[in-house]
């Protein structure tokens, strides 16, 4: 799982980098202590900042509370509660359920957080019909070999790959999940959003009111401070020191998909995220960002929106509450829904 698209959250725009430097864990950053005491925020709290690596980047949590120890203990859990997605959820692990999945075709007694994941999956793909799909791994894998060898799946080889698609063959219960042979799944458009949610929830049992969470899709609760909101910086797909918008946390969570974060081809043509429907990527969008209820939500609705191209996702976002989108397109012309909160300048 890769990281998907920011410039700074609510640290402040411009000294991200430098926070993220400062927590570069040794073995677990909240294990080792790397809780820094960050600004005093006037109102007796101060902002403590922790971190932690997972989904192949580095995660960080913020409080805002006068209680360092309170604070300290609802970071720590919260990077605890994403871990334990990344652990359960990653292509990189071998002891992870969707390795041992793809590798057996069977998994017996899943994870009751790895069957919340598939039945939002499976409800996506039914309501988008088929534009979101886990399944698409296989597409990744013609992709990625092919790219090995300095070139593009050949038609016989994304057929191929298509033939081994399709989220109608996967099954699930209590009891196991199942995939039809060849077939194999990826949570890399979803895991992360759910991965933020536990997090928040994580705070949330500890009282604590205010808070930000980084998974590399983003949530909150409350604000930085009475009179400023946590804000994140969303970037522009074309120029990675510049922002396509400031987003206000407004108690929904947020993520972004985009053409750039793992291309094949250098004219973000051809890139990570792929149509089910063609087995190529989607040719319209740069980026889509989503604030949603939830950052499972949020991040798969990116994905799928991202596929369905700028028309059939502003007809069906019309028509799903509580949730707001930004489109930009492959010439930099953005769009954004009537209720999308961009930060005061």
């Amino acid at each position: 799982m890769q990281r998907r698209t920011f410039i700074s959250t609510g640290i402040g725009l411009g000294t991200l980098a430098a926070a993220g430097a400062a927590f570069q864990p040794r073995q677990t950053a909240a294990a080792s202590g790397s809780i820094d005491r960050g600004d005093d925020l006037g109102d007796g709290r101060r902002l403590f900042i922790g971190a932690d690596l997972a989904f192949g980047t580095t995660m960080s949590v913020q409080v805002a509370h006068a209680d360092a120890r309170l604070a300290t203990r609802a970071i720590e859990d919260a990077l605890a509660a994403a871990k334990q997605v990344d652990r359960l959820m990653t292509l990189h692990r071998e002891d992870s359920q969707v390795v041992q999945l793809n590798r057996d075709g069977m998994l017996k007694q899943p994870d009751p957080h790895l069957l919340t994941v598939l039945a939002c999956a499976d409800n996506l793909a039914r309501r988008t019909q088929g534009a979101f799909d886990i399944t698409v791994q296989p597409l990744w894998c013609a992709y990625s070999a092919a790219a090995a060898r300095g070139t593009l799946p050949t038609d016989a080889e994304r057929r191929d790959a298509m033939l081994r698609t399709g989220w109608q063959h996967l099954r699930f219960d209590r009891h196991q999940v199942a995939l039809a042979p060849g077939m194999a799944i990826t949570l890399n458009g979803i895991a992360q959003g759910y991965a933020v949610d536990l997090a928040r929830q994580a705070v949330a049992a500890l009282g604590i009111e205010h808070a930000l969470l980084d998974t590399g899709e983003f949530g909150a609760r409350g604000a930085k401070r009475q009179s400023q909101p946590w804000t994140i910086g969303v970037r522009d797909p074309r120029d990675a020191q510049a922002m396509a918008a400031v987003v206000r946390m407004d108690g929904r969570s947020m993520a972004t998909s985009g053409d750039y974060e793992t291309t094949f081809t250098p004219d973000f043509r051809h890139h990570h995220i792929f149509d089910p429907a063609t087995g190529d990527s989607p040719p319209e969008l740069a980026s889509v960002t989503v604030v949603a209820a939830s950052g499972m939500l949020a991040d798969a609705w990116s994905t799928a929106f991202m596929v369905l191209g700028r028309e059939r996702s502003i007809a069906l976002a019309a028509n799903l509450p509580e949730l707001d989108l930004m489109l930009v397109d492959k010439r930099g012309a953005i769009w954004r829904s009537a209720g999308f909160p961009v930060a005061a300048t």
